[in-house]
């Protein structure tokens, strides 16, 4: 069931089920998570957004924070989590450049660079949840263990 995106080839290549939801993408919008929400009438507590973040004070160390749309990330507690001093969000081009993917359309799977991974603990109350598959327009739904062992993630307290 390949999906045609780094992401979906590698779930098919893990044996992870999964299913793909695609929806017409406006190219207007620039909040990518509530539209998914809005178009597939998922509550946005289920679908998550993937956010890199600089965990670096000289130079770039990046990780990844998957956390709720309709929540925010706590810099702080994502930090806490991964053992750094603090976090801060990575520049744009350089989310770009380590995940192979465009704003909008970043997965925590299939990831040019698999980085550090963190899903915060709300998305254990789901069977499923929802992530981008790769690019604007398609997200998949997959349960957040099978996500989890996918890239490789741990759960953490990291939303407001």
């Amino acid at each position: 069931m390949a999906g045609g995106t780094p992401a979906t080839d590698a779930l098919s290549r893990a044996g992870v089920s999964y299913t793909l939801h695609p929806y017409n993408h406006d190219p207007d919008a620039t909040n990518y998570g509530d539209e998914a929400a809005t178009a597939l009438g998922v509550d946005p507590l289920r679908i998550f957004k993937t956010l890199v973040v600089d965990l670096g004070a000289t130079r770039p160390d990046l990780a990844v924070a998957v956390v709720p749309v309709a929540g925010q990330l706590s810099l702080k507690h994502l930090a806490a989590a991964l053992g750094a001093k603090k976090a801060a969000m990575a520049d744009k081009a350089l989310v770009a450049r380590s995940t192979g993917y465009v704003l909008g359309g970043v997965s925590p799977l299939g990831q040019k660079n698999l980085l550090p991974t963190v899903i915060d603990e709300t998305a254990q109350l789901w069977d499923t949840i929802y992530v981008s598959a790769g690019r604007r327009g398609l997200q998949v739904e997959l349960s957040p263990e099978d996500l989890a062992r996918a890239v490789g993630a741990r759960f953490a307290d990291i939303a407001r």
